[in-house]
């Protein structure tokens, strides 16, 4: 007969073992997860639907979340970010995963620095947040191509968010390596994910009945085990649906809430409410105004999803920036670019400042959540108005060129995604210089997305875009070079997007002759392109020569702050300090600042470069405060 070798003393130890079982049920009737430390729970059965409640294991279970996106906070700002989200009396964050960002060319993963996610999720760990990732892989949130890297449309077949194909295989590989870093992580696996989401707003899309059922089982297959939701907005939320998801909404007014519940009852399906994203504010557009909700609005509105039984994630408690070119755009009957600030009139302010919402809502919350006071909010970060910026010194763009990579040479012009550069990837960002040899003047006729300057040798002579594909040549002395400069000013995030290619797109004709023998030169304005400038800048003439590099530098000599940058009396360009891409200004407004954060400076000298196309100006601004134009209430 089998038996049991128990050592020496056996008695002693069923003993210990009766010990530890007396243990174990003494601290789960004490209510064990607060005793023991996270890592050490018990995990089996997570967050679930239960009749009209969550529960997280066997308790009720209210989401109280908000989003943070870790790639538009500087990496040195995500644990005070997401100590505000808990001081506020929020339980859970919500964020994006950018498929574009992660994977810049394809096969190639970039999970460092400011993309480290795995860290971002930890850290909500440690401040006691739960998660609900939202991992795409489309994810809107007014990106470039609502996250989709731009590499996929390379394809000229590419249908984006269906089963092609070309599509499925690329989320596939990108899946295998953002789930293997996310899986551990999971709630079940004693990390801080409760809940996955399955693509974002399909409904509003519905292209391919077979795309959500293979989204949910590419996640389910590499591990997901959470609780899985859909998201949509009141227009797509019954066509965005899957089997095994539960569904949630997307709102601004609580009365899109009854599209909820008249869904709930459609399906005769008892399940709890949520609402994904309550919209705290409104993202800008270049050339309106900056959006803006009343916080006493957004507290009522909040008061009254809790008395109508639902939980809720702010979107968005803290906005952030679209650092460099990542934002998006829009394109309903206009197109229309995304500034490059992401305040959103959010919780949080674009420097992570306080606002009225936010006293608001943590003084209602703190008696929501009265069994623990709230912990106490970080104090502010400190801002500074540093000395104004001079620029002595400047590098006009046609000098440039030759220190750029060599450029492309085709008989016609390619689209930017097209360009055999970047390890065969094309380009995502920035601007192309397209230029050829003309003879005679007339009729230049492209197509350009988004906008192209058009020249004669150094002479500006027009300007092409969405509403204007003609732009006359007025003169022309022998050989002269025709340039084009393109700007990819952000495609399109939300509706169709197979169609988003930029540069120049089909032919350039003049007097209705196709263009031949086209040099393409790449101006993605990456990092490491300034050094290659070094002892090249001459001094600013008095009357410039444009587009141009400019650059100038300050010295701080105590530690560095946030700060705001004003670009008075500049017309459109790109900023960098210290080489990294603040972002995109324009006089046109709304925007008026550009948020500087603390951490990308530097006690010492730091190094200023303006890009500008049009009208230089010639000194920058700093100022403590940011100003983001001129304001309108959102009803």
């Amino acid at each position: 007969m089998a038996t049991w070798n128990l050592g020496r003393r056996p008695c002693r130890t069923l003993g210990l073992l009766l010990l530890v079982l007396l243990s174990f049920l003494v601290l789960r009737r004490l209510n064990w997860q607060n005793v023991l430390p996270r890592w050490l729970w018990f995990r089996q059965r997570g967050l679930r639907a239960a009749g009209q409640h969550f529960l997280l294991e066997d308790s009720t279970f209210w989401i109280l979340g908000g989003s943070i996106h870790y790639f538009r906070v500087p990496r040195e700002y995500w644990m005070d970010r997401l100590l505000k989200l808990r001081a506020c009396g929020l339980n859970t964050l919500t964020t994006y995963v950018p498929w574009n960002l992660h994977e810049p060319e394809r096969g190639k993963f970039d999970f460092s620095g400011n993309l480290d996610l795995q860290t971002f999720l930890l850290m909500a760990a440690e401040v006691g947040l739960w998660v609900i990732l939202r991992p795409g892989p489309y994810i809107c949130s007014e990106m470039d191509l609502g996250g989709l890297p731009s590499w996929l449309l390379q394809d000229s077949n590419m249908m984006l968010r269906t089963t092609y194909a070309g599509f499925t295989r690329a989320v596939d590989l990108y899946f295998d390596h953002l789930m293997a870093r996310v899986v551990p992580l999971q709630y079940k696996h004693g990390g801080p994910i409760i809940a996955v989401q399955v693509e974002n707003e399909y409904g509003s899309y519905s292209r391919d009945p077979a795309y959500m059922p293979y989204i949910k089982k590419a996640l389910e297959d590499r591990g997901i085990v959470e609780l899985l939701l859909t998201s949509d907005n009141k227009d797509g939320l019954s066509k965005g649906v899957v089997d095994g998801a539960l569904a949630t909404i997307n709102l601004q007014s609580l009365g899109d809430l009854q599209v909820l519940n008249d869904f709930i009852l459609s399906t005769q399906v008892v399940q709890p409410k949520m609402v994904m994203e309550y919209w705290t504010g409104w993202f800008d557009v270049w050339g309106s105004r900056h959006n803006i909700r009343d916080s006493s609005e957004v507290l009522q509105t909040v008061k009254a999803l809790l008395d109508a039984g639902s939980s809720f994630n702010l979107y968005m408690f803290h906005g952030g920036t679209n650092f460099g070119f990542m934002n998006g755009a829009t394109h309903q009957g206009q197109y229309q670019a995304d500034v490059t600030s992401y305040d959103y009139d959010a919780v949080l302010t674009e420097a992570g400042d306080y606002t009225g919402k936010f006293s608001k809502l943590r003084n209602f919350l703190s008696s929501v959540t009265a069994k623990k006071p709230l912990p106490r909010p970080p104090d502010l970060l400190p801002k500074a108005a540093y000395d104004p910026v001079s620029f002595l010194w400047y590098l006009p763009l046609w000098d440039a060129l030759e220190y750029l990579d060599e450029p492309v040479t085709s008989d016609w012009p390619l689209n930017m995604e097209n360009l055999p550069i970047n390890n065969g990837n094309g380009q995502a960002f920035g601007y192309a210089l397209y230029e050829t040899s003309i003879t005679a003047p007339g009729t230049l006729q492209a197509h350009v997305r988004d906008c192209g300057q058009v020249f004669v040798d150094s002479m500006s002579v027009g300007v092409l875009d969405y509403d204007h594909t003609e732009v006359h040549i007025p003169f022309v002395q022998g050989y002269s070079k025709l340039r084009i400069l393109v700007e990819n000013r952000g495609r399109v995030n939300y509706g169709p997007m197979d169609g988003q290619r930029k540069g120049i797109i089909g032919n350039v004709s003049l007097n209705h002759s196709p263009l031949k023998k086209f040099k393409i030169y790449s101006l993605e304005m990456k990092k490491e392109l300034f050094p290659r400038f070094h002892k090249k800048w001459t001094h600013v003439p008095e009357v410039p020569t444009l587009p141009a590099f400019f650059t100038g530098s300050t010295t701080i000599m105590m530690p560095p702050s946030d700060s705001f940058m004003m670009l008075e009396n500049w017309e459109k360009g790109v900023v960098f300090v210290n080489g990294r891409n603040l972002g995109r200004y324009w006089n046109i407004g709304p925007q008026k600042t550009l948020y500087l954060p603390g951490p990308w400076l530097h006690q010492g000298i730091n190094q200023l470069v303006v890009f500008e196309e049009k009208v230089a100006g010639s000194v920058v601004l700093f100022s403590e405060t940011p100003h983001l134009g001129r304001l309108q209430y959102i009803s």
